[in-house]
């Protein structure tokens, strides 16, 4: 790789400090738990090679897809689950939970601030006449955090007191293209109680992209209604090649269900197409690889810390997902920073990454993705709009050791050495 001696002296420090101070050992230990969560699931439904089977056309009892959302739902320590490769993307997940759960007349609290950019057409906060929510009459509102991040639990409760029509508390885990701290599962239980407290029955739902396995729970063990997601993301462990999972509530999980495929159909039919088998391998993984992608994470703080960077969160923080922010300062470094992750990766490492006016986005940004499966945020993956302060958003890496020299790679094209 010609990594220049003074640099890799540098990311030997870095590892060293991560090893001692325990860093590295805290999430391995998280990992040791969902792993024990994830492996009682497969004896507990005795997966065999029979579940791996294909099924076409409608797809009725099929018993390795009806099996998979059992063990999903065990997991997550809920009640039910959808989990399906026909779901393209994160954000088609969000979809159909948002238009299953809520009709005209309801109003959707969002309790985290604007939710993530591909959300706005969704919710019709940008593009009229294209069957967003607010073109079927649901209304939207939202709460800023609080100064330190968190959810603002007393607006939250006067708002549910002072609107009836509130049927949902939309709450996004993860930052999004925004330096904020990322919140706990139990965090989001915490609100989630005190939403049912006023309002019994108000849906808590959770867009919990890149936030899976990396606490010991997630939202939904500690009260939330419904956790959304990508498998091409954690839940996909690497392995799983598209779709998406909706996990929550037994009513909850039914109307999204309706809205997935038709009123009276819900989740009884949709044929696997031999997809099953990467989606049983990928939660089998998923602890392990994203324990991978955060101590890649941290070793990126770290080493940029060192360099003169912003970055956030520290190397020694908790974590409870698997973004971090490097914040460049200059286009020119986040597009270096950029190109530098994805001569990093495995596959298309020779091309070179240029800002472009991506679908669902406001402003041009650039990625960086050279994944075995298009789009994969679990692999070692970055990206920024391309509008100050320059920030990059790094995600992912399958195995320490290649997100490591992912990083290197990325650390050497800004400073120029060769």
């Amino acid at each position: 790789m010609n990594i220049n001696e003074n640099l890799l002296a540098l990311a030997e420090k870095a590892e060293r400090e991560l090893v001692e101070s325990g860093v590295f050992a805290r999430i391995e230990k998280t990992a040791f738990d969902n792993q024990m969560r994830v492996m009682d699931a497969f004896r507990e439904h005795q997966v065999s090679e029979s579940h791996f089977c294909p099924t076409t056309g409608y797809g009725y009892d099929d018993r390795g897809r009806d099996v998979l959302e059992e063990m999903f739902a065990d997991v997550f320590e809920t009640e039910d689950a959808i989990v399906r490769h026909n779901i393209i993307s994160g954000t088609q997940a969000l979809c159909i939970g948002l238009f299953g759960i809520l009709r005209t007349g309801d109003r959707m609290l969002s309790v985290t601030g604007k939710p993530y950019d591909t959300l706005d057409e969704v919710i019709g906060l940008r593009g009229e006449g294209m069957g967003s929510l607010r073109d079927f009459g649901v209304k939207y509102d939202e709460i800023a955090m609080t100064p330190d991040g968190g959810i603002d639990i007393p607006a939250m409760e006067e708002a549910l007191r002072s609107a009836d029509d509130i049927k949902m508390v939309y709450i996004q885990r993860s930052k999004g293209y925004a330096v904020r701290r990322t919140l706990s599962a139990k965090e989001i239980g915490d609100a989630a109680k005190a939403a049912h407290a006023i309002k019994k029955d108000v849906f808590v739902f959770v867009d919990n992209c890149y936030g899976e396995f990396c606490d010991e729970h997630e939202p939904t063990y500690y009260g939330a209604d419904l956790c959304v997601g990508s498998l091409i993301k954690n839940a996909g462990g690497g392995m799983a090649e598209t779709g998406g999972y909706i996990a929550g509530t037994k009513k909850a999980v039914e109307l999204c269900s309706y809205r997935l495929t038709t009123p009276g159909i819900g989740k009884e039919a949709g044929a696997s197409l031999g997809q099953t088998k990467f989606m049983y391998k990928g939660l089998f993984y998923a602890p392990h690889t994203v324990a991978q992608a955060l101590k890649t994470g941290v070793f990126a703080a770290k080493l940029f810390e060192y360099l003169g960077y912003d970055i956030y969160p520290k190397a020694e923080e908790e974590r409870h997902d698997i973004i971090q922010t490097v914040t460049l300062g200059t286009a020119d470094g986040l597009l270096k920073f950029c190109q530098g992750i994805q001569s990093g990766s495995p596959v298309d490492s020779h091309v070179l990454p240029e800002a472009w006016d991506m679908p669902g986005y406001a402003d041009a940004v650039v990625m960086a993705a050279g994944a075995f499966t298009s789009g994969a945020s679990i692999e070692l993956s970055a990206d920024g709009p391309m509008k100050a302060p320059f920030t990059a958003y790094l995600q992912g890496g399958l195995t320490y050791e290649s997100g490591k020299i992912g990083i290197l790679l990325a650390a050497q094209k800004i400073i120029g050495e060769n």
